[in-house]
C-alpha cells in the first residue's frame, strides 16, 4: 500500500511538472493557472469575509444583535437598498459587456474594486454606533451598506462571471472549479475554526468588537492575495477575431428574454428565499442554546462540518460526468428536502444538528459548483441560438427577482417579530421561544427546498448538447475568421477535426450499449493469482469498450447538431431562407414595410404538419415580426429622422484612451447617446441587415472546400 501511494504521488508530481506551463492536449488551462485560480479563490473568500457579514437581514449578527436594528426595519432598509441598486445593477450589467478597460472582460473589475470594498467595510464596523440614536444608526448603516454594495457587487459578480469563461469546455470547467475549490476551501476552514474560537474567548459573535478587530485582519490579507493571483489568470471566450461591437442594453434584453434556460434558473432563485430560513439554526443553537456555554466551540463545529464540502468538491466532476448537472441538481435538492425536514425532530440536540448540517453542507456544495457551470452553459447556448455573446446583460432581467424580493424578503422578518424577536436578541436564550421559532423556520425551509428543485425538471440542456453548441460556435468563428483573412492553422486543425468526425458519424445508428461482456468478466474465477489478473484485465477491457461506445454515441448525437448547422443553407428551408434574404436585401435600407402586419397573419396560417413546414412557418413568422417592429419604429420616429450614424464618431469614442474610472464613465455616457441613435436605426433597418448577414454567412460556408484543401496541406 505504501509503495502504491509513493508511486501515485510521483505520478501526480510528474503530471504537474509536465503540464505546469502548457495544458494537457485538448484542454485550455495549465496546472500553473489552476494553482493561481485556487489562490485567487482563497483571496476572494478572505477579502469578502467582513463585507459579506454586513447584511440587512434579521439573522445578521452584526447589524441585528450587535448594532441592534429590528428585523422588519432591516428588511425595509434592504428594500430601499434594492430599489436604489436597480439602476446601479442595470448599469453594472451593461458596463460588463461594453467597457473599454484593459485586462479582460471581468478581471479589471475584480482588481479595481477590492481595495475600496475592504476600506469601506472596515470603516463601517469602526463607526461609533454606541453613541448613535436608533434612527441615526439606521441611516448610517443604510448609507454605508449602499456604498459598500457598489464595490462588493462589482467584485463578486466579476469573480462569478470570470469563472464561467476560464474555459469554453464544460467538463474542464467543472474539473478546474472543483480542484480550485478544494484548494481554496482551506480559507473558510481556517476562518470557521478560529473566528468563533477567538470570539468565544473574547467578545463573542454578538459583540461588535469581534468585527472591528478579528475580521479586518483576514480581510486585508485576502485583499493582497486576491490582487496577486488575479494577475496570473486569464479569460477565454469562443469569438471571431473581429473587434467586438458595443451592445445596447435594451437590445440585449430583448434577446435574453427569449432564453428559456435563463427563466428556469431564475425561477429557482426566486423561491430560494423560503429555503434560507433554517440557515440561522446552527449559529443560534451554539450562541443562545444552553445559556451560550458552547459558543466557543462553534468554530470547531464549523471546521468539522466544512469538511463535508471537500468531499463534494472532489466528487463533483465524476458525479457530473456520470449523471449530468441537471440530474445532480434534482438529486441533491431532493435529498436536501428530507435533510431539512429531519432537523425538525432533533433541533434541541447540538450533536445531531451538526450531523444534519454536515449532510446538508455536502449536498449544498454540489449546487455551489453546478450553478456557475449551468450559467456558463446557458450563455453559450444563447450565443449559439442568437449569434450574440452576452454576459453581464443577463443581469437587468434579474431585477425582476429584486422586485419579487421586496415582498418575499418581508416574510421571515415578519415571522421573527410575530414569534417575539425584535431588537433584543437575548430573547433567544429562552428555550421555548427559540424552539418554537426553529420549528416554523424548518417547515417553511423544507417547502422552499422542494419548490427550488421543481424548475430543473424542465432543464434539458445536457452536457453533450452544450459541447455540440460550442463546436458549432468554433465552426462559425472559423468561417468568419477565414473570410477576414485571420484564420490560424491551429484553429483550422481543431475545427476541421470536429467537422470531419461529424461528417463520418452523421446519420449513423447508435451502437448498442450491451453490458453483458462486463458482467461476464466480473463472474470470472478469481481463485488463483493468474485468474485474478485475467479477470482484472477482462473487466478493464470491457469497461474501456463500453466507454468507447458511450463516447461514440455521444459524438453521433453531436454530429446531428453540427451537420444541421453546416448544411443549413443547402436544405429546402435554408435555400428558401436565403432567397427571402436576397429579396429583403434588394429592398434596401430605407424600405417601409407597410404590409408587415398582413405578412405576419399569412405566416401564422402556413401549414405546420411536417418538420419542414414547421421550420418554414417559423422562419416566415420571425421575418414578418422583424418587419413589423421596423414599421412601428419608422412610424414612431419618422422615416426622415432615422439616419445612419457616423461610424467614425463611435470609433473616436471607443479609441479614446481612458486613464481613470471617471474617464471611462464619461466615455460610456457619450457612447450611450450614440448607441441609442444607432439602435433605432439598426432596428428600423433590421430586415435589411439580417438579410445581409444571412447572405454573407451563406457565402462564408461556401469556402468549405478551400478550407479542406488548406487543411490537407498542414
Amino acid at each position: 500500500m505504501a509503495i502504491q501511494f509513493v508511486e501515485k504521488a510521483k505520478s501526480t508530481i510528474g503530471l504537474a511538472k509536465k503540464y505546469w506551463h502548457e495544458p494537457p492536449k485538448g484542454n485550455y488551462i495549465s496546472y500553473k493557472e489552476i494553482a493561481s485560480l485556487s489562490g485567487a479563490g482563497f483571496g476572494v473568500y478572505w477579502a469578502t469575509l467582513l463585507p459579506m457579514v454586513i447584511g440587512l437581514n434579521a439573522s445578521n449578527f452584526l447589524v441585528g444583535a450587535c448594532i441592534g436594528l429590528k428585523p422588519v426595519d432591516l428588511q425595509i432598509m434592504l428594500n430601499i437598498a434594492n430599489i436604489i441598486g436597480i439602476p446601479l445593477g442595470i448599469f453594472r450589467s451593461w458596463y460588463y459587456d461594453n467597457h473599454n478597460l484593459k485586462g479582460g472582460k471581468f478581471l479589471p473589475f475584480i482588481q479595481m474594486s477590492v481595495v475600496p470594498m475592504v476600506l469601506i467595510s472596515t470603516i463601517f464596523v469602526w463607526l461609533p454606533y454606541e453613541s448613535f440614536s436608533y434612527i441615526t444608526k439606521a441611516v448610517v448603516v443604510e448609507i454605508m451598506y449602499l456604498l459598500l454594495s457598489v464595490f462588493l457587487c462589482f467584485y463578486n459578480e466579476g469573480y462569478m462571471y470570470f469563472q464561467q469563461i476560464i474555459t469554453p469546455d464544460a467538463q474542464e470547467r467543472t474539473n478546474v472549479m472543483s480542484i480550485s475549490q478544494v484548494i481554496y476551501s482551506l480559507a473558510p476552514t481556517i476562518t470557521n475554526l478560529f473566528i468563533p474560537l477567538i470570539a468565544g474567548l473574547t467578545w463573542g459573535l454578538n459583540n461588535i468588537w469581534t468585527y472591528r478587530v478579528v475580521y479586518p485582519i483576514f480581510t486585508v490579507i485576502g485583499m493582497f492575495i486576491s490582487l496577486f493571483f488575479f494577475s496570473k489568470v486569464k479569460e477565454r471566450l469562443v469569438l471571431p477575431k473581429k473587434k467586438l461591437e458595443p451592445v445596447r442594453m435594451f437590445d440585449a434584453i430583448r434577446e435574453v428574454a427569449k432564453n428559456k434556460y435563463y427563466w428556469i434558473i431564475q425561477s429557482a432563485n426566486w423561491v430560494g428565499f423560503l429555503e434560507s430560513g433554517y440557515g440561522v439554526i446552527l449559529g443560534w443553537s451554539f450562541v443562545f442554546a444552553f445559556g451560550g456555554k458552547y459558543e466557543a466551540t462553534l468554530g470547531l463545529a464549523n471546521t468539522v462540518i466544512g469538511n463535508a464540502a471537500l468531499w463534494s468538491m472532489l466528487s463533483a466532476p465524476f458525479v457530473i460526468k456520470k449523471i449530468g448537472k441537471r440530474n445532480l441538481l434534482i438529486l441533491a435538492n431532493g435529498i436536501n428536502v428530507f435533510v431539512i425536514l429531519s432537523l425538525y425532530f432533533v433541533y434541541d440536540n447540538l450533536i445531531l444538528i451538526c450531523v444534519i448540517w454536515y449532510i446538508n453542507t455536502f449536498v449544498n456544495t454540489f449546487w455551489n459548483i453546478v450553478q456557475h457551470n449551468i450559467s456558463a452553459d446557458m450563455r453559450d447556448y444563447h450565443q449559439w441560438k442568437t449569434g450574440v455573446r452576452v454576459d453581464g446583460l443577463f443581469g437587468p432581467l434579474g431585477m425582476i427577482g429584486t422586485f419579487i424580493g421586496f415582498f418575499t424578503g418581508m416574510f421571515y422578518p415578519a415571522v421573527y417579530e410575530r414569534m417575539g424577536l425584535l431588537d433584543d436578541y437575548n430573547v433567544l436564550y429562552d428555550d421555548n421561544m427559540r424552539n418554537n421559532l426553529f420549528e416554523v423556520l424548518i417547515v417553511f425551509s423544507a417547502l422552499g427546498a422542494f419548490l427550488n428543485l421543481v424548475p430543473f425538471f424542465f432543464y434539458n440542456l445536457t452536457e453533450n448538447k452544450h459541447k455540440a453548441y460550442v463546436d458549432v460556435l468554433k465552426i462559425r468563428a472559423m468561417f468568419e475568421n477565414y473570410s477576414m483573412g485571420v484564420l490560424e492553422d491551429d484553429e483550422l486543425k481543431d475545427v476541421m477535426g470536429i467537422i470531419l468526425q461529424a461528417k463520418e458519424l452523421y446519420g449513423k445508428e447508435k451502437l448498442p450499449f450491451d453490458k453483458s461482456e462486463l458482467k461476464n468478466a466480473r463472474r470470472m474465477s478469481k481463485k488463483s493469482e493468474e485468474e485474478k489478473t485475467l479477470r482484472k484485465q477482462a473487466i478493464k477491457n470491457a469497461k474501456k469498450k463500453l466507454a468507447e461506445i458511450k463516447e461514440t454515441n455521444l459524438a453521433i448525437e453531436r454530429a446531428s447538431i453540427i451537420m444541421q448547422d453546416l448544411e443549413k443553407f443547402t436544405t429546402e428551408a435554408g435555400i428558401k431562407r436565403v432567397l427571402n434574404a436576397k429579396m429583403d436585401f434588394a429592398n434596401g435600407k430605407a424600405f417601409v414595410y407597410d404590409d408587415a402586419k398582413n405578412q405576419l397573419k399569412i405566416a401564422k396560417k402556413l401549414p405546420k404538419s411536417t418538420k419542414l413546414e414547421k421550420e418554414i412557418r417559423s422562419d416566415e413568422i420571425k421575418r414578418a415580426r422583424v418587419k413589423k417592429e421596423a414599421l412601428s419604429l419608422i412610424k414612431r420616429n419618422g422615416l426622415e429622422n432615422i439616419t445612419e450614424p457616423d461610424v467614425s464618431e463611435k470609433e473616436a469614442i471607443l479609441s479614446r484612451e481612458t486613464k481613470s474610472f471617471i474617464d471611462s464613465l464619461k466615455q460610456q455616457k457619450e457612447l450611450k447617446a450614440y448607441l441609442k441613435k444607432e439602435s433605432i436605426y439598426l432596428r428600423a433597418t433590421k430586415p435589411y441587415r439580417e438579410a445581409d448577414n444571412l447572405i454573407k454567412q451563406s457565402e462564408n460556408y461556401t469556402h468549405y472546400e478551400e478550407l479542406v484543401e488548406r487543411y490537407s496541406k498542414l
